[in-house]
């Protein structure tokens, strides 16, 4: 039976986004918005005119009254339809990141696994926003370092949770973040409107982190755009002093549009309509793993997005990327780069580019060939978990 394949949350999202069809949808909805928005200014001197029209006659009727009629009557108040209170898109919103909350929370509480203790709770961000986060603690192995997480786009930190029972069982103690719009966490779902908010919540969650585990090596850990979050992060001073060293697989440091004038339509199109949606984004594409089981696993949970890009999340994934780009010299920790040679998401050039470019006197890079984005989710996981624990291990 022929088995229809599976597309990330990113898979060649980023370029469709961005392609002539999708410029021609946005521009016929563009229209629609300038018809929407001039239109009422043509009802408006109407509206206005039948505004005094209608104060004229109340004022005629009242005088009619007070003249002509002994007996008074309750006054009847007529409110205008746009001061009455109606449904906030915020609180469905809240709804629906409270909905993925509640179920991040439940899968914390009923992993019974003897071996590690498994615990959640809830970070708030300088913005004021509910972050759900977790934690994988080791039972009987000694805790002799930390490593803090962070998801890939579309995805959430419970999906690491194998992962994170291997450091333990290394002697690592894990935390992971769910970053705004992603699993349990606050905001639309997969809709980011700056990952500098992510940047800034990841340097906090790590500095709750160092508090909790003083004088422990403390490392990170990345996928993809997560792998970019973690990268600008330690580009800050006060970061890099802090953290013994970074692990990024599929790092989303080349991500580019099919054309180079997009690059100029992207920001206006994600300013005037940034959580727009487009259809084209989310047609068929190459599995991000071979494995179909690990395929089914993703897309069939709640907690993984799986709907088309929104355009400010594109631009926002182009933003970052091309700052990575353009300060690759400047990141000195030590750094372990790995990524698939067959991935479509995410560019292995731009890795190994990475690896080139930084200052990083302790750095390596490892190109596997024949796999693809999801590098912990291929058949080969074991041998690139043992690969991550040993790096891990020379530098605790």
């Amino acid at each position: 039976m022929a088995i229809e394949p599976l597309t990330s949350g990113a898979s060649g999202r980023i370029n469709a986004l961005f392609s002539l069809r999708a410029l021609r949808s946005f521009l016929l909805l563009l229209n629609a918005v300038v018809l929407f928005l001039v239109l009422p200014f043509r009802g408006t001197r109407r509206a206005s005119a039948i505004g005094s029209g209608e104060k004229v006659g109340k004022e005629v009727k009242q005088e009619s009254r007070r003249k002509g009629s002994s007996s008074s009557s309750a006054a009847v108040v007529r409110v205008p339809v746009a001061m009455l209170p109606h449904r906030s898109a915020a609180v469905v919103v809240d709804k629906e990141a409270a909905a993925r909350r509640s179920l991040a929370i439940q899968r914390v509480v009923q992993d019974d696994d003897n071996e590690t203790v498994r615990e959640f709770s809830l970070f708030t961000s300088a913005r004021g926003d509910t972050l759900f986060t977790q934690s994988w603690t080791p039972v009987s192995a000694t805790v002799r370092g930390v490593v803090v997480l962070l998801h890939g786009l579309n995805e959430h930190s419970g999906r690491y949770s194998d992962f994170a029972k291997r450091l333990n069982a290394n002697g690592f103690k894990v935390y992971g973040m769910d970053w705004i719009g992603h699993g349990g966490s606050d905001g639309l779902h997969a809709y980011v409107h700056s990952l500098d908010f992510a940047v800034t919540d990841m340097k906090m969650f790590l500095e709750k982190v160092l508090a909790e585990n003083p004088e422990l090596p403390c490392f990170c850990f990345g996928h993809s755009t997560g792998g970019a979050i973690i990268l600008k992060a330690v580009l800050d001073p006060k970061v890099e002093a802090k953290v013994s060293g970074i692990v990024v697989t599929s790092p989303a440091v080349g991500v580019q549009p099919s054309h180079p004038i997009f690059v100029v339509l992207a920001p206006i199109i994600s300013f005037l309509l940034p959580r727009y949606q487009v259809s084209v984004t989310n047609k068929k594409g190459l599995p991000v793993s071979r494995d179909p089981e690990a395929l089914v696993a993703k897309y069939s949970d709640p907690l993984v997005y799986t709907g088309p890009l929104r355009v400010r999340t594109g631009y926002e994934i182009l933003r970052i990327t091309s700052y990575l780009q353009q300060n690759m010299n400047r990141l000195r920790v030590p750094l372990f780069v790995l990524h698939g040679m067959d991935d479509t998401v995410t560019d292995p050039q731009a890795s190994r580019k990475l690896y080139e470019e930084a200052a990083s006197t302790d750095k390596s890079l490892k190109l596997l060939e024949g796999l693809l984005h999801d590098l912990l989710f291929e058949p080969e996981r074991e041998t690139i978990m043992d690969d991550i624990i040993q790096w891990l291990n020379c530098r605790v």
